[in-house]
C-alpha cells in the first residue's frame, strides 16, 4: 500500500487509498459542505461506498440535484492530483476528521471540515491555541501591539494562531516566530498557494517552525466566499481570539462571531475613539468581549499557567536605555495616541516648521514616532521616561 505522507502510512480501514481518495472527491463536489459530509459518514460509515450506489439509491440521499449529477461523474482526477500534491514533498499531511491526529479543539467544534490539509509541524495543532486577528490595514501602533502580544503570549507557551493576511495576522505570526515559538496560519486557498504572494517567505517560515492548514484542496484560488470559511477554522483551533485592530465591517468580527458560536472567549485591545480601527474591538466589548490592556488580561481569563515567567515586550524594556529629553517629552505628548496633522501639531507646540520636522524624524529614528496617511504622525506603543516638568 503507498503512504499517502512521507512522514505517515496509511493506517486502518478510514486510511485506505480507496477510502482516501473518496473523502477527496466527495469533499470537491458542489453541495457538500461538513454538515452533509458529516452526515453521509455516520449513515453509511464508509465514503467510497456511496459512488457505487444504484442511482435510484443515490437520489434517495437527500442530496441537492448538482451534487446529484457530479456524484455521477466523480472527480478522481482531481482526487488523484491531491494525493500525488500529499506525496510530493516531506511535511504534507491529509487529516481527516476520523484520524487521532485531527485537532481535539476544532473536531469540538460546530461545522468544523471533515478534513484538513496541512503542511508542517501537525503536533502543533493539538496545543493550546490563541487566534490573534485584526486589520489588513492596520495603524502602526496596531502592529507594534500585535506583535508584541503574539510573542508575549507565544513566550507564555500558546500556540499563535492566524489567518497569513496583511497587516494584523502577519504581526501576530512574526511575533510568534521571534520569540522562537509555533504559530499555525490558516489559508484561505490551497496549500501549493500562497496569499498574499508577498507573503511567501512567512509562509516558509510558519511551515518550518509550525504549521500551515486548510480545508481547501491543493490548487483551490482566491474567492472572497473562502475567507469567512477559513476564519471558523482560526477560532475553532482556538481558545480564544484576541482581535487588536478591526474596523466595525471587519473579517475580524466575524471570527470573534464564530468564537461566540464555538463558546469561546473574546478579547478586543480597545484604542482611540477617533480611530476608526478601534470600532470594532470597542463594539465586541460592549457586546462582552474582555477587555485587554495586557498580555495578563489574557492569560487570567484563560486561566492559564504560563511555561515560563512573560518578558516584558523588548520594545518597552529598550527604551528606558535611551531617555529622551524634556522638549522631545513635550512633542510626544502633543502627539497625543491618534494621528495628528502636521499643522495640528504646529500650533499645538509652538515649533517652527524646520524645528518639529527635525525633532519628529529624531523621534523616528529611535521609534517613538511613525509616519502614516495623509502626511499624519502618530506614536508607537514605545514609552519615554516620564517628564517632570511643568507644562
Amino acid at each position: 500500500m503507498r503512504s499517502v505522507t512521507p512522514d505517515r502510512p496509511l493506517a486502518g480501514v478510514h486510511r485506505s487509498e480507496e477510502e482516501l481518495r473518496a473523502w477527496l472527491a466527495l469533499w470537491r463536489l458542489p453541495g457538500i459542505g461538513p454538515r452533509s459530509f458529516s452526515d453521509l459518514l455516520e449513515r453509511y460509515g464508509r465514503i467510497a461506498p456511496l459512488f457505487a450506489l444504484p442511482r435510484q439509491e443515490q437520489e434517495r440521499l437527500g442530496l441537492r440535484a448538482e451534487t446529484l449529477e457530479a456524484l455521477a461523474a466523480p472527480p478522481w482526477d482531481a482526487a488523484e492530483a491531491d494525493l500525488r500534491w500529499l506525496q510530493g514533498g516531506t511535511g504534507r499531511h491529509l487529516l481527516l476528521c476520523t484520524d487521532p491526529e485531527y485537532p481535539q479543539a476544532l473536531r469540538d467544534a460546530p461545522g468544523a471540515p471533515p478534513l484538513l490539509f496541512a503542511l508542517g509541524d501537525i503536533a502543533q495543532l493539538q496545543r493550546p491555541q490563541l487566534a490573534v486577528v485584526g486589520s489588513r490595514t492596520p495603524t502602526a501602533g496596531g502592529l507594534q501591539t500585535a506583535e508584541e502580544f503574539a510573542y508575549c503570549l507565544a513566550q507564555a507557551g500558546l500556540v499563535i494562531t492566524s489567518g497569513l493576511a496583511l497587516g494584523i495576522d502577519a504581526a501576530a505570526h512574526r511575533g510568534a516566530l521571534r520569540a522562537g515559538a509555533a504559530t499555525v496560519a490558516v489559508t484561505a486557498t490551497g496549500l501549493d498557494r500562497v496569499y498574499p504572494a508577498r507573503h511567501r517567505e512567512l509562509a516558509h517560515a510558519i511551515a518550518e517552525q509550525g504549521c500551515l492548514v486548510s480545508e481547501f484542496p491543493p490548487g483551490t484560488p482566491v474567492r472572497s466566499e473562502q475567507f469567512p470559511r477559513r476564519n471558523r477554522i482560526i477560532s475553532g483551533l482556538s481558545l480564544g481570539t484576541l482581535v487588536v485592530e478591526a474596523s466595525l465591517r471587519s473579517g475580524s468580527l466575524i471570527t470573534a462571531r464564530y468564537a461566540l458560536e464555538q463558546g469561546r472567549e473574546i478579547f478586543a485591545i480597545p484604542g482611540s475613539i477617533h480611530n476608526p480601527l478601534s470600532k470594532g474591538c470597542h463594539a465586541l466589548i460592549r457586546q462582552g468581549a474582555k477587555l485587554t490592556e495586557t498580555v495578563d488580561d489574557v492569560l487570567e481569563e484563560l486561566h492559564w499557567q504560563a511555561e515560563q515567567a512573560v518578558p516584558p515586550a523588548p520594545e518597552a524594556a529598550a527604551a528606558d536605555d535611551d531617555a529622551l529629553d524634556t522638549d522631545y517629552q513635550r512633542l510626544l505628548e502633543a502627539l497625543g495616541y491618534d494621528p495628528v496633522p502636521l499643522e495640528v501639531l504646529l500650533q499645538r507646540t509652538g515649533l517652527t516648521p524646520a524645528e518639529l520636522s527635525s525633532m519628529l524624524l529624531v523621534l523616528e529614528l529611535k521609534g517613538y514616532v511613525t509616519a502614516s496617511a495623509g502626511g499624519r504622525y502618530q506614536r508607537t506603543g514605545r514609552q519615554g521616561q516620564e517628564w517632570s516638568g511643568t507644562s
